[in-house]
């Protein structure tokens, strides 16, 4: 299939399609380019899906202060370095300078010369600290071991992060704070924020076929509902997109067939569920969710995307029922104009 579009042509599209500012007329030629252009297909899927995991985070405002109090950590830090050596200093007027070697043969074997010098001193140096760092380990290692808790503790897994460490003055005890990894659970309605956004999440969760459709099957059904799916909120907006993205590249049809169901109310409302949903009828594998999409389309039927897209199925499509089933509908729509 072919638009008449090139890849850098469409490169501009598919990003304007994804955040719902491509122009209506521009919308089906961009849908034929993708049908039959897998990498230009492929970005378009990852600007959706990133879109959509953004949208399930929250935004915070940083406080007023966050910027001041970073500049000092950071020139404190500055100030806490040791000053360069003398061959460190070096290496930066080389750096600089190396732009103007180009021309110079001679200054650039010099150049070369030096730089193995320099690698070896360097390559000594860092042996030295390295194994210094190990000795460091090694004895922090054994005075972890001398502590109460289990020696195993470390290797376990479960240690999140460590949140203080405090030396007893004159003694090799130490006492190391920790953070351990537990599993964590929140209960709350469906209009909760939070369980929306989780449950946006779980949509995405590609190690968890269950979990996916779970959650899509809530969503689905809250968007069947009316609640919290629709107008231009932001929150709305995220529900569908995450169902939009459950219906373009979900591997299971179970799922794709729910997040279908659940956009049917907006397909005449919202350009990019209807255009979710031509996609789903050009591309989708399984017959029973394409011939879905023929039926869902019926509200809006009469939209020359629309027409256009069953005119391609009513000629390719492989299934003999979704071919005379566009048919049917390209008919209807024409005995009424």
């Amino acid at each position: 299939m072919n638009s008449g579009m090139n890849c850098a042509e469409i490169h501009e599209r598919v990003v304007l399609a994804v955040y719902s500012e491509l122009p209506d007329d521009e919308n089906h030629a961009l849908l034929q380019h993708l049908a039959g252009c897998p990498p230009c297909r492929e970005e378009q899927e990852q600007l959706q899906a990133l879109k959509t995991l953004s949208a399930a985070y929250p935004v915070f405002e940083p406080s007023p202060n966050l910027v001041a109090r970073s500049r000092t950590r950071l020139e404190d830090a500055l100030d806490a370095l040791p000053p360069k050596q003398w061959y460190d200093r070096l290496g930066d007027w080389l750096t600089r300078t190396a732009t103007g070697l180009q021309a110079a043969p001679v200054a650039a074997c010099l150049l070369l010369v030096a730089g193995a010098g320099l690698g070896s001193l360097g390559g000594y140096e860092f042996a030295a600290r390295h194994a210094a760092g190990i000795a460091g380990s090694a004895e922090t290692t054994a005075i972890m071991h001398s502590a109460a808790e289990p020696a195993s503790l470390a290797s376990t897994g479960e240690i999140a992060s460590i949140s203080g460490i405090v030396r007893e003055p004159n003694s090799n005890l130490v006492e190391v704070r920790y953070n351990q990894v537990e599993p964590r659970h929140v209960r709350g309605t469906l209009d909760d924020p939070k369980i929306r956004q989780l449950l946006m999440m779980a949509s995405q969760n590609g190690a968890n076929p269950g979990v996916r459709n779970d959650s899509v099957d809530l969503l689905a059904a809250e968007c069947r509902s009316g609640h919290g799916c629709s107008g231009a909120d932001v929150q709305g907006t995220a529900v569908r997109d995450a169902l939009m993205v459950a219906l373009r590249y979900d591997r299971s049809a179970t799922v794709r067939e729910k997040a279908l169901e659940g956009l049917q109310p907006y397909v005449g409302e919202d350009m990019q569920v209807r255009d979710a949903v031509l996609e789903t009828l050009l591309n989708d594998p399984d017959a029973r969710i394409r011939s879905a999409a023929i039926t869902m389309l019926e509200p809006v039927e009469a939209d020359t995307s629309v027409r256009q897209v069953l005119s391609t199925v009513a000629l390719s499509d492989e299934n003999s029922h979704i071919r005379n089933a566009s048919r049917l509908v390209l008919r209807r729509v024409s005995e009424v104009q």
